[in-house]
């Protein structure tokens, strides 16, 4: 019981979900597991905001995680939100098994700008190391490099690296140490 599954939901580009395993191999010491794509739910959309909302899609994750998932990573290309937030890169239960990453304001097209597929890889795996360390029980970080910084517009995406900071990943190696894997 410790498969780290990644699930497409809606429309997301196959070498999306490659730079994704690559990025969740590197880090987390699970067998990987990519699950069939599952359609948007109805009811996430908000026809006032023209935006989803991440909490129904985090809930049809729930409800489709197969048994031997200790973590489910869906990912959207939609623009997410929570009534809170005017909107959200993604969003995890802490120390919980579902997270949800959303591409769309990842792409630099939102922005009116030309198209970057490297910069789109960098924000996307930035984006996936930030929800699956809360599922994995890290908190925001202080330091503005490290994937667990809080970024509430996309330059401050941007300013993050790729990695966790020394302090954020000693406890993640300690968590995987001490639990075995989760």
């Amino acid at each position: 019981m410790n498969d780290l599954c990644l699930v497409p939901v809606g429309n997301v580009p196959p070498q999306a979900l490659d730079w994704i395993e690559n990025a969740m191999a590197e880090w987390f010491p699970l067998p990987i597991r990519r699950l069939p794509s599952l359609d948007i739910p109805e009811t996430a959309y908000d026809a006032k905001r023209r935006q989803y909302q991440s909490v129904a899609i985090m809930k049809m994750l729930a409800q489709f995680a197969p048994r031997d998932a200790s973590r489910i990573l869906g990912v959207t290309d939609v623009d997410l939100a929570i009534p809170m937030l005017s909107f959200l890169f993604g969003q995890a239960q802490f120390e919980g098994p579902v997270a949800v990453v959303s591409l769309c304001r990842l792409h630099q097209e939102f922005y009116g700008l030309p198209a970057q597929e490297d910069l789109l890889r960098e924000r996307t795996v930035k984006e996936v190391l930030h929800e699956l360390g809360h599922t994995f029980g890290l908190v925001h970080c202080s330091k503005p490099t490290c994937a667990m910084s809080l970024a509430t517009h996309i330059a401050l995406v941007d300013a993050k690296a790729e990695q966790y900071c020394a302090r954020c990943g000693l406890r993640l190696v300690q968590r995987f140490s001490r639990e075995g894997g989760i």
